[in-house]
């Protein structure tokens, strides 16, 4: 049965402002946080420092700053690496 909203169970930060993804439903995907690095706080994350501090929790991406952005973005806008089960 496919899951309707995976979650994030894995991140890495990668150069460039790249996300990788891996999502419950075993899915790895890539985000690209460029978008999104001009909106509102969003744009601390343009320091790589704070950015690479990216973590799972609760389904979603957390920074040591407090933001988070929603899984179902993350799921949706992301581009796919492999599949899941």
């Amino acid at each position: 049965m496919k899951e309707l909203n995976p979650r994030v169970v894995s991140v890495a930060p990668e150069p460039g402002y790249q996300l990788l993804l891996t999502f419950s439903n075993g899915e790895v995907k890539r985000f690209d946080m460029h978008p999104y690095l001009g909106m509102g706080a969003f744009h601390e994350l343009q320091d790589e420092a704070l950015f690479r501090t990216a973590k799972p929790a609760l389904g979603t991406v957390v920074w040591d700053n407090g933001l988070d952005l929603c899984p179902d973005t993350l799921f949706l806008k992301s581009t796919t690496l492999s599949a899941g089960a």
